[in-house]
């Protein structure tokens, strides 16, 4: 592992917690898209993140997705493999969160964004060979 394991935990810890809030949230609010799909997007930018630190790669704070999938694909295309998956979740960082930005979001979209959040962390602990354990609230069947 070129990635210190203390300095990976509390990124994939810090992204279960959007995970779990966007699963909870839709459970429980489920008109509450916008954010749902906002803590999705929140929770892959941060499990990429880890896997960048894995690799031992600098990459400055960004939301955006596409630029951290290049810098992971300079050196390993696991995550460019859901590049198309990873793309869709680009919008909710920044057009969801205000007022003015209106856009619809679907039950299917949410769901989407969800699985996606769940495959992208399963791939990617896997890769860096890291078992972080998290509340069953994300193995909620959606």
């Amino acid at each position: 592992m070129k990635g210190n394991r203390n300095d990976l935990i509390p990124w994939i810890t810090k992204a279960d917690h959007d995970l779990g809030t966007a699963v909870l949230t839709f459970l429980h609010i489920p008109d509450y898209k916008d954010t749902v799909t906002f803590h999705c997007q929140q929770a892959v930018e941060k499990y990429l993140k880890a896997y960048l630190i894995f690799l031992d790669i600098d990459f400055r704070f960004s939301h955006d997705l596409v630029y951290l999938l290049e810098l992971i694909g300079s050196e390993d295309n696991t995550a460019g493999e859901y590049y198309e998956r990873i793309l869709n979740l680009q919008n909710y960082a920044v057009e969801v969160r205000y007022p003015d930005e209106t856009i619809y979001i679907s039950d299917e979209q949410v769901i989407e964004a969800i699985k996606t959040a769940k495959v992208i962390r399963h791939v990617l602990t896997v890769k860096m060979e890291i078992n972080v354990e998290y509340n069953s609230i994300i193995n909620s069947d959606l």
